[in-house]
């Protein structure tokens, strides 16, 4: 199949230089550029076409050489000849647009250009059928040598409007037309991403060999005889255009078999490469910087970034594309790319089957993510419910207990009071110390809930829970407390760090003197304890281990520093709202 098109790309090549140079008079060198043109379209089809026959881009530029070439015919003195491709000679040029318009998939996709091309292809059917009906040969055609030529589909002689005709096809054709083209490779440039635009580059030459063709027919059909320089200039700009094309079209197209080239680098480059630079690698592989990965987890059913976050896809989007992608039957992950890629689905897939193994480690590591993200959840879950079990502990507390030994204290002390005369000494006594012990009791009682939730740090904030805290330590300690508001998980996580600090101050430090200090710095409270005690604390086990669980949970972290004989300082860092 192929070596026949070649032998009549041949054939109808030599044949049209023959007639460019015999029947039309054309010099050598003009006759050798006109079937340049052809026969560079017909090496670029097949070369497209053997590299990537499943596009149609291929025999599109293969129909398009085989129509310029045949086009030449047109200006033989042969009747037959003459008619035939007068009638069909304007086809090449309707081709290149639909070769422009297809790339690089074969297929016109656009609405708009598809209308174009309609209107193309019966201007340039129309229009010569019109021009033979009319035309007698007692007058040359336009473009054409003085000599008459005989039209087999005369149905009455008018050379001046044949002549006419001939005019309103170049306005129409080689002015509205080929301006309309500019425009809508134009449009597809600016509608087109980034990465298409690189793609899109031939699209750019194929708009400047429009503009030159309108140039070109312009001036001699319209203009006084230019001078010769102009003249030879624009034929051979606009030759050099047209053999440009099809190269820089076929360039294109080899660009991504190139690219699926290197995938087998890509293979090795994924080996070595950690689970967070998969995306980079797929990306430069794919020629897309905009290329999102989205990890699947069995056990979410859904998908994840490869920080273990649901991903929801592009719905209305149409410069994006989803393509997912499967493991043994299994999703594995999907690809959000631009959406220009889904016209190289043989780039995409070997882009793929290169990343599979290292998407599946991602897609583990996504998980484990995902499932820290739970714990940590989890852990935050467990400390607020801790924490609102204090305050219900601490109201229960407050509300029932304690008013009931109080008012048992009252009841206690007013009998006596009552029965003062009444009683001896003994049992006096005795009544005494039972309001005394009640006392002590409700005290004892006070503090206990004050330490499981204190009621001054959900009304009189941090600052005023500190230094209510710093009043009761048995060493004296300093306080320098923002009066900042912050979110009472915030508050009370601040609060238990210094409370347990304190605690271990006074249990273990042998300090004379400690020091609280609480701001916001870079978007977190930093609460600070120090001591001038022995050192030597550690965080292992207990309460500082406790309290490590408790900052961590909010996304935070506890340090301690406590070198022996240095003293020691805790120091909690709990991330806040702006």
């Amino acid at each position: 199949m192929r070596a026949a098109i070649v032998l009549a790309g041949l054939a109808i090549g030599i044949l049209a230089y023959r007639v460019q140079e015999h029947d039309l008079g054309t010099t050598h060198a003009r006759a050798l550029a006109t079937v340049a043109v052809g026969w560079a379209f017909l090496v670029a089809g097949l070369a497209a076409w053997s590299r990537r026959p499943g596009n149609r881009l291929g025999p599109l530029m293969i129909a398009t050489a085989l129509a310029l070439l045949a086009r030449q015919l047109r200006y033989s003195h042969d009747q037959v000849a003459f008619t035939t491709f007068f009638a069909l000679g304007e086809l090449g040029y309707a081709l290149v647009a639909h070769v422009t318009l297809a790339y690089p998939t074969g297929i016109v996709r656009d609405r708009a250009d598809r209308w174009f091309l309609r209107v193309v292809y019966f201007v340039v059917l129309a229009f010569p059928l019109a021009i033979l009906s009319f035309y007698d040969g007692t007058q040359p055609l336009r473009y054409f040598d003085p000599l008459p030529r005989d039209s087999a589909l005369l149905v009455r002689g008018d050379a001046d409007l044949a002549r006419t005709l001939q005019d309103v096809y170049a306005v129409t054709a080689y002015g509205v037309l080929s301006a309309t083209f500019i425009v809508l490779v134009a449009r597809r440039w600016l509608r087109a991403s980034a990465r298409a635009r690189r793609m899109f580059a031939p699209l750019l030459l194929a708009a400047v060999v429009a503009a030159l063709r309108a140039v070109f027919d312009s001036v001699l059909t319209f203009a006084t005889p230019p001078p010769a320089f102009v003249y030879d200039n624009l034929f051979w700009w606009q030759i050099v255009g047209l053999i440009a094309l099809p190269l820089a079209l076929l360039a294109g197209l080899l660009k991504s078999r190139l690219a699926q080239a290197s995938i087998g680098e890509l293979v090795v480059r994924l080996e070595r490469a950690p689970a967070n630079t998969i995306r980079d690698e797929l990306a430069a592989a794919l020629g897309d910087s905009s290329l999102e990965i989205a990890l699947w987890l069995p056990e979410r059913r859904e998908f994840v970034d490869e920080r273990g976050r649901g991903v929801a896809f592009p719905q209305e989007d149409p410069s994006r594309a989803v393509t997912k992608l499967e493991h043994e039957g299994e999703p594995l992950a999907a690809l959000v790319h631009d959406a220009e890629l889904l016209d190289e689905p043989e780039l995409l897939s070997a882009a793929a089957a290169a990343a599979r193994l290292a998407l599946e480690n991602a897609r583990l590591h996504a998980e484990l993510r995902a499932q820290l993200e739970k714990v940590k959840e989890s852990r935050a879950r467990i400390v607020a419910a801790a924490d609102e079990e204090r305050r219900r502990i601490e109201r229960d507390l407050h509300d029932g207990l304690q008013q009931h030994l109080v008012a048992l204290g009252i009841e206690v002390a007013s009998e006596r009071r009552r029965l003062a005369e009444r009683l001896d000494r003994d049992v006096d006594q005795v009544l005494e110390g039972t309001a005394a012990g009640i006392k002590r009791a409700v005290t004892d009682l006070r503090e206990l809930a004050r330490g499981i939730h204190p009621v001054l740090l959900s009304e009189g904030g941090l600052a005023a829970a500190l230094e209510a805290l710093a009043a009761r330590a048995p060493v004296h300690v300093s306080v320098d407390a923002t009066a900042e508001r912050f979110p009472p998980a915030v508050e009370a996580a601040a609060y238990f760090v210094a409370c347990e600090a304190l605690t271990n101050v006074a249990k273990h430090a042998s300090a004379t003197e400690a020091a609280i200090r609480a701001h916001r710095r870079n978007g977190a409270l930093v609460v600070e304890i120090s001591d001038d005690g022995i050192g030597g604390a550690r965080v292992d086990g207990g309460g500082l281990s406790g309290l490590a669980d408790r900052v961590e949970a909010h996304g935070g972290r506890l340090r301690v520093e406590s070198r022996d004989g240095e003293g020691t300082r805790v120091i909690g860092e709990i991330p806040c709202a702006s």
